[in-house]
Order: C-alpha cells, then structure tokens, then sequence
C-alpha cells in the first residue's frame, strides 16, 4: 500500500477546478461586451469543475467524502499556487468534515522526502494565509484580464483590426503576460534600432621579456580625458587619432602599481538538482521537453538511480 501512495503522489499532480472564465456564467447579459457594464466585479464568485476533468475529479471526491477517512493528507505542490489548487479540489469537493486535514510540504519527490514531509505533516489550517494570498492573486488576474480586456478590446479593436487587416479584433490583457510582452517588445526595439557605432580601445603591455601581461586601459577621475567629449565610454575613444594622441602622451613615463589586493574564495560544490532546475537545465543543453525530463528521472528514480 505504502509504495502505491508514494507512487499515486509522484503521478497525478491535480488541476480540476478553476475560475468561472466568462461573466456570462453570472449574467447572460454580460455575453456582449459593452461599456456601460464595466467594471465587472462579482459580488460571489463562481468556480466550475474542468469538463475534461470531470472524471477524475469525481473519484477524488468520492475519496475525500467518505465516513471512514478519519486524515487527508494534501500533498500537493509546495508553494502558493499548488495550496491553492487542493484548497479549490477541497471547497468543491467537501471532505468529510470529520477527517483532520493536513499539509504535506516537500522540496522533492524522492521517496525519503515524501515520507518525510508525510511524517512532519502539519496542520492545514497552518498555511491558511498562504492560501488567501493565492485567492488574491486569482481574482486579481481575473479581474484585470476580463475588466481591461473587454475595455481595450471595445475602444481599440476596430484600429487594431485595421491594422492588421482583419474584420474584427479582440486585445488580450494580463496582469503578468502584458508586462512580460512589454519588456519583450521595448528590448526588441531597442535591438532594431541598435547602431552599431566603432570606437576605439588602449591596450598596453607590460613587464618584460621573461615575464608580461596586457592590460586595457580604462579612465578615471584623476585621468586627464576624464569625461572629455573624445570618449565613446571609460574603456575607449570615438576617434582612433584621439587614442593615438593619448598613447603618444604617455610615452616616457612608468606605470605604478598604487593598490594590489588579494582575496581568498572558497567556492563549493554546487547543490544538487531541484525538478524545476533540472528541467531547465535539460532544455537548454539537450533540447528536450520538461515533461520528457520529468519521465526519465522517474525511470531513474524507480531503478534507485536517483
């Protein structure tokens, strides 16, 4: 039994709940976007069950009902959106209110770790402002995305449609996905306009024939082309006369070394893999998906390779 529930807990993360996307779910009339019915702020809010979920969710709930369950255990993702996952599973699936919720909250899915967190369990009610937190962050998205939405689609679609040469346009808002595609859009604008522009950099050797290194030369406020319109940056020059006419200023004269430090490090090992990381690591270096990732380490982790 003991391996079946380590086994069911790697294998079926839950997602069966969510927002009721459309105002139209609260008010038929909310079907047609107009102005005059923004803001739409909903005074009870309203969750539906993912129809393709339906299912399984059906067997979960059946579960978390019955008379003879006297602990649940919620092991779902550990952090603010996976409390709010169960916390959505367990207000539409109503546990038996005799059954003592509590908290399994691990850092990975080793069979040692999960053991663990189900040993240390704690209270549910001890992450409760965890959970409201994500409650928050729901409705705030929802609010923003439906609300600007509907607003940005009504006064600026039909320019939008024109724009891109079709009958009709809808703009979608989000408090995160807009921000991001902003950030994207102003860095790909600068690259567009980028100019690339030559300067030129003073690099000087130094020491002898046994022994020598290079350096580049960069300003600085005792320097007398300190912040002088002649430089690009600190590092170099707008025009090549202008370096060799410094260069041709320096000759005869001994470089002095005025500040030498030294510094011992003592870097470690670095730490093992957690699942998001690792995933991301075997995207950029091999170029396979997350879930491909997460199947190979659960064949490892089966063979107690991992």
């Amino acid at each position: 039994m003991k391996e079946d529930v380590l086994d069911y807990i790697r294998k079926h993360p839950v997602w069966y709940v969510t927002l009721c996307h459309y105002p139209e779910k609260y008010d038929e009339n909310l079907k047609f976007w107009r102005l005059d019915t923004l803001p739409f702020i909903p005074k009870e809010w309203k969750y539906e069950i993912i129809p393709a979920v339906q299912k399984q969710f059906n067997i979960v709930q059946a579960l978390l009902q019955r008379e003879d369950v006297e602990e649940i255990y919620n092991a779902g993702d550990s952090g603010r959106e996976g409390e709010y996952i169960q916390r959505l599973v367990f207000m539409m699936a109503k546990p038996n209110p005799k059954a003592k919720i509590k908290r399994v909250w691990i850092d990975s899915q080793t069979e040692e770790e999960i053991q663990r967190g189900i040993r240390e369990a704690k209270d549910a009610s001890e992450y409760d402002s965890l959970s409201d937190s994500a409650y928050l962050r729901a409705k705030e998205d929802y609010l923003i995305g439906i609300n600007f939405s509907r607003l940005l689609s009504i006064t600026q679609g039909k320019n939008l449609a024109k724009q891109i040469n079709e009958d009709k346009a809808s703009i979608s808002v989000g408090r995160v996905m807009t921000c991001v595609l902003g950030m994207i859009v102003s860095r790909e604008l600068e690259i567009r306009n980028f100019v690339k522009t030559k300067y030129y950099k003073i690099v000087g050797e130094f020491g002898n024939v046994d022994s020598s290194f290079k350096a580049e030369w960069k300003t600085n406020p005792h320097s007398k082309v300190f912040e002088n319109n002649c430089l690009y940056n600190e590092t170099g020059f707008k025009k090549e006369e202008d370096a060799k006419k410094f260069i041709l200023s320096l000759q005869g004269k001994e470089a002095q070394i005025t500040e030498l430090k030294k510094s011992k490090q003592k870097e470690n090992a670095p730490l093992l893999f957690n699942l998001a990381e690792i995933q991301n690591e075997c995207s950029k270096k091999f170029k396979i998906k997350p879930d491909e990732t997460l199947e190979i380490i659960q064949n490892l982790c089966e063979k107690k390779l991992v």
